[in-house]
């Protein structure tokens, strides 16, 4: 099909018509010509004067009749892994493909690469977390200090070798583990086992009436549990609908929603500080020599509230404040005015309801002397900034302000106008933290008018974020991260802890406050019996409530069903004790004393309790059961 004509050489055709091509002689003015609708392909010999346009003559043009090289692959530069077909990582095509005689273009070869690769990290991550977790197993059953004490459960006596499975050993130390997203799922694993661990052991309070009231005590306000709906009950009908209607006509008129409720008028000038020199103490006694051989012990563990409250006319939270910031030296280290710090601290303890037993303002000048040990801890020393510091006991000092005396639950029960203002959630702990923040606004009350803008930011953050935390519902979950802590911690070379990013740091804070919060079972036995009686009363009162509203009593809030040494233990066992042992972990050895006195009065209240002839019984069983073991 040689062309004859002069009109066929000049002939241009489209570049799409060409195509690479090697011909059988080695003539390179020949090329192929494909037809793009032609039924077949026929090789033609085109004369080499053909004008063809210079895009097709150009080697990097797309329709180039320029045979390309084809590009040769060093192999001496591509990792052994990557070239053999064997190893997960491989580019090369399979065995099967390769029989088969399929071309593999580089796009292909990465795309398969990265899908392998990706197959292949999911495959190794895996398998890294299953090892971690044997690992770690390992180490708890066998290196871990741990696993040299005496478990009950260690061993059953049908099986002697099985592994110890208490909440103490089975948890899984996160050594190994540095990546964030491991370390946050054994948080998340570690918090579902306490609470699995937690009814599993409370099963067995379950036996007796007053068990179960323990039991569903510490279920119902130590474990964050989410509120379940019921469908059934969704549907009201007519008369209970015009029953509650009519019911919730009666009583005052709540305030608006808007307004903070229980922040009372400032305090007028006849009741703020109008001295010309601060008191000694921050307040005005009959009785200095006896108030101050007292506070000189103020960095001692179990100072008596009840006498300072007696030899300050109930003025515990601003005496006890006040001496705290004095040692510390942080009025001067903020620029806190005197009398204005004096005025917030009357304003605050105002605010404290002195009528209701347990959270007063003698509770919180508790909280605030024990955190302000707690802080002076060997292992905590130059750890926290001046700020944090302050922040701590400032969360301390204001973290109960304005308590009802009724627990989260009752208030949201009753449909009260906090738990409808802060939405069910961390009710009273919303609340102290507005009328705190509230107070600070009176006049000559701002205590922090002399932080810039970044200071009182961080420390209104910080001490919210204590305050929320010492919401009992979140007991579990501190917990669970605390522990996770005390087996990742890290210490310099001195044995101080090394907090290095905000997390970590506000979650020693948090911990502090709450250990303080639970703190009355560790203190001397005659103020632990104190406190314990005051609580009591409290909850008997909202019991009382209860009662005459007609809704079902509390746990641990009925008068004429409860037993006080036998909560108590329960309370040590399963709250108390294991948050104090994991803080003594933290801090090891400093609190190992304030834990001596735990056990102690864990056994004083176990003693005490009535032995039953039922309980007498099976006590003498599993004594011959033990003496026939051995």
């Amino acid at each position: 099909m040689q062309g004859s004509g002069s009109g066929a050489r000049r002939r241009v055709l489209p570049a799409q018509y060409f195509t690479p091509y090697n011909s059988s002689d080695d003539d390179p003015t020949t090329v192929v010509v494909k037809e793009a609708n032609a039924a077949a392909s026929l090789p033609v010999a085109v004369p080499a004067n053909l004008e063809v346009p210079a895009r097709t003559r150009r080697s990097t043009s797309p329709f180039s009749l320029v045979q390309r090289s084809k590009p040769r692959v060093n192999h001496e530069h591509i990792p052994e892994e990557f070239m053999v077909s064997t190893s997960p990582l491989s580019i090369l095509p399979s065995e099967p493909n390769r029989q088969a005689g399929r071309v593999f273009s580089a796009k292909s070869k990465f795309s398969q690469f990265r899908k392998k690769s990706k197959e292949s990290a999911s495959s190794l991550k895996e398998s890294a977390l299953n090892f971690t977790r044997s690992k770690s197993r390992e180490h708890v059953l066998s290196s871990s200090p741990r696993s040299e004490h005496s478990c009950a459960l260690s061993s059953s006596p049908g099986s002697p070798s099985s592994p110890c499975t208490c909440r103490r050993c089975s948890l899984l130390p996160l050594e190994e583990c540095e990546p964030k997203e491991v370390s946050a799922l054994f948080k998340f694993l570690r918090r579902r086992k306490f609470k699995r661990m937690l009814n599993k052991e409370l099963s067995h309070f379950s036996e007796s009436k007053s068990g179960n009231q323990i039991s569903e005590y510490i279920c119902s306000t130590f474990l964050d549990k989410q509120q379940e709906v019921d469908i059934n009950n969704l549907r009201l009908s007519e008369e209970d609908t015009t029953s509650r209607s009519k019911s919730s006509g009666r009583g005052k008129v709540a305030p608006p929603l808007s307004q903070i409720s229980g922040v009372k008028k400032p305090l007028g000038h006849t009741n703020s500080f109008s001295g010309s020199t601060l008191p000694e103490h921050g307040v005005q006694t009959k009785h200095p020599e006896q108030l101050a051989k007292i506070l000189d012990n103020s960095e001692r563990w179990g100072v008596d509230m009840f006498k300072i409250a007696e030899l300050t006319d109930n003025k515990t939270l601003t005496c006890v404040t006040f001496t705290v910031f004095q040692e510390r030296d942080l009025l001067k280290t903020f620029k806190i005015p005197g009398k204005v710090f004096l005025n917030f601290l009357q304003t605050l303890e105002d605010h404290y309801i002195r009528d209701v037993p347990y959270h007063n303002s003698i509770h919180a000048a508790d909280v605030t002397q024990s955190t302000h040990v707690l802080l002076n801890s060997p292992a905590l020393e130059s750890v926290f900034t001046p700020l944090e510091v302050m922040s701590a006991i400032f969360a301390a000092a204001i973290h109960d302000v304005d308590h009802p005396g009724l627990t989260n639950q009752f208030l949201i029960n009753t449909s009260s106008e906090l738990a409808l203002m802060y939405n069910d959630e961390s009710v009273l702990e919303n609340h102290h933290l507005a009328v705190a923040f509230k107070l600070l606004q009176n006049q000559d009350c701002d205590i922090f008018v002399n932080l810039n803008k970044k200071q009182r930011q961080t420390l209104r953050k910080m001490v919210i974020d204590m305050v929320l935390a010492t919401d009992m519902s979140k007991h579990m979950s501190l917990l669970a991260d605390l522990k996770t802590m005390v087996e990742t911690k890290k210490v310099a070379g001195s044995g101080v802890l090394l907090l290095d990013n905000y997390t970590d740091r506000i979650q020693v804070l948090q911990n502090m406050v709450h250990c303080a919060d639970l703190s009355n079972p560790t203190k001397p036995l005659d103020l632990y019996r104190q406190w314990c009686d005051r609580i009591m009363e409290e909850f008997f009162q909202q019991g009382d409530r209860e009662r005459e509203a007609g809704l079902d009593i509390s746990p641990m809030c009925d008068r004429h069903n409860a037993t006080v040494e036998k909560s108590q233990v329960g309370f040590i066992d399963y709250i108390v004790h294991p948050l104090w042992e994991t803080w003594a972990d933290l801090v090891h050895p400093d609190a190992q004393d304030i834990l001596d006195a735990l056990e102690d009065n864990r056994d004083w209240y176990q003693s005490q309790i009535p032995v039953s002839p039922a309980s007498s019984s099976i006590d003498l069983k599993e004594d011959d059961e033990s003496n026939n073991e051995e």
